[in-house]
């Protein structure tokens, strides 16, 4: 919970009051390694706070072939935002790619809160803004305008560790290319350091 109040207070300070609140409707849930968050067609309930852990957003073709949307290590909240919004069936899955701790918030009650509390509702704006538009908006710029090689060392940049956590090929996933592709960007990164 402490990591969840920092990260609450890094976008917007908040009352010892409203953070009560917030600890009042937080859940704590363990996932296992491959365990299912949100089904895709499930309507979602929660926001989720990644306490420990990683998560990917899939979305999966008729044939069978998954596409990552989004990876998720610690610190961040997850969801199916649409879903939550318009209490509509999720068009993705939510997977634990590696045992994880999650602390769910009921979106109704949250939302409640964040209507009734000016600090928490400066908080959603704030935490919207920066991770669900600005950072949405530059990974979506990324794919089109830089080549697979910046996007991988952008995305080690900011999870240096992510190669030892996450299987290779919901990276290449995530980055929009194929495994192949990423096991030749990491073997050339290799031979020029």
């Amino acid at each position: 919970l402490t990591n969840l109040k920092r990260i609450i207070e890094s976008s917007y300070p908040i009352s010892e009051k409203s953070w009560k609140l917030i600890e009042n409707i937080a859940e704590f849930q363990t996932l296992k390694k491959g365990e299912t968050l949100l089904q895709y067609g499930e309507v979602a309930k929660n926001l989720h706070f990644i306490a420990k852990g990683v998560l990917r957003t899939f979305i999966t073709d008729e044939q069978g072939n998954f596409y990552n949307k989004n990876l998720f290590l610690e610190n961040i909240l997850a969801g199916s935002k649409v879903s939550l919004m318009l209490q509509t069936p999720s068009n993705f899955t939510i997977e634990a790619l590696e045992d994880s701790i999650i602390i769910n918030l009921n979106y109704k009650k949250y939302m409640e809160l964040v209507y009734e509390n000016d600090d928490l509702k400066n908080f959603y704006i704030a935490h919207l803004e920066k991770h669900w538009i600005i950072e949405k908006e530059q990974r979506e710029v990324a794919l089109v305008m830089q080549n697979a090689t910046e996007r991988y060392l952008k995305l080690l940049e900011k999870h240096p560790d992510i190669a030892e956590r996450v299987p290779l090929l919901h990276i290449a996933s995530h980055l929009g290319i194929t495994p192949t592709q990423l096991s030749r960007i990491r073997k050339s990164i290799e031979k020029d350091l």
